[in-house]
């Protein structure tokens, strides 16, 4: 089973999740609505991973960050799509008021900056597993740090594109291929 992942301000059901549940089934592809806080995110990550057999991550943006972090006790294969890699620092120019995808309003504040800032790996282990897709275009964050931060991992650069990552479904067969190494 997948869990996918979101990133800030996003749902759970959008143009990637839905791509891999066209793909892989309906049934085969968890898509939540995350809290807008990082504590409770979590929290519900890692409780859909206890309830459900769960075989690869698929975090896109701040979803990426946070499937880096659920890694840190569990190796989960990750796909991660242009993933965030310090999202504290990107997010302080967006401090206040904001709408998610389904009009819901939420208030980002710095004490959820610092839980963010809590949740930085400095260092990632060697048996952790990942595909990185990412893309030069993106608009949000700059390609070049993922291309480092998991230069040690599997790691895929295309030219152009932007942050939500077009045609996404062009890579669900290689992210199928990638996945069957760890069944």
């Amino acid at each position: 089973m997948i869990l996918f992942i979101h990133g800030f301000r996003s749902c759970g059901l959008g143009l990637k999740s839905q791509a891999l549940r066209d793909y892989f089934g309906a049934d085969q592809v968890l898509l939540p609505d995350l809290p807008h806080e990082p504590t409770q995110a979590i929290t519900l990550l890692e409780q859909l991973l206890s309830q459900h057999p769960v075989d690869l991550l698929v975090g896109s943006s701040l979803g990426g960050y946070y499937a880096t972090w659920l890694n840190r006790e569990h190796s989960h294969p990750a796909v991660l799509v242009n993933p965030a890699v310090a999202p504290y620092a990107l997010l302080d120019d967006y401090l206040g008021e904001h709408t998610d995808c389904h009009g819901r309003h939420f208030k980002l504040t710095d004490a959820h900056l610092q839980t963010l800032r809590s949740f930085h790996r400095p260092q990632l282990r060697d048996d952790e597993r990942y595909l990185v897709l990412l893309q030069t275009g993106d608009e949000v964050l700059d390609y070049r740090q993922a291309a480092t931060y998991y230069a040690d991992f599997e790691v895929v650069v295309e030219q152009g594109g932007d942050h939500r990552f077009q045609h996404f479904e062009n890579h669900l067969p290689r992210i199928a291929q990638w996945r069957a190494q760890f069944a």
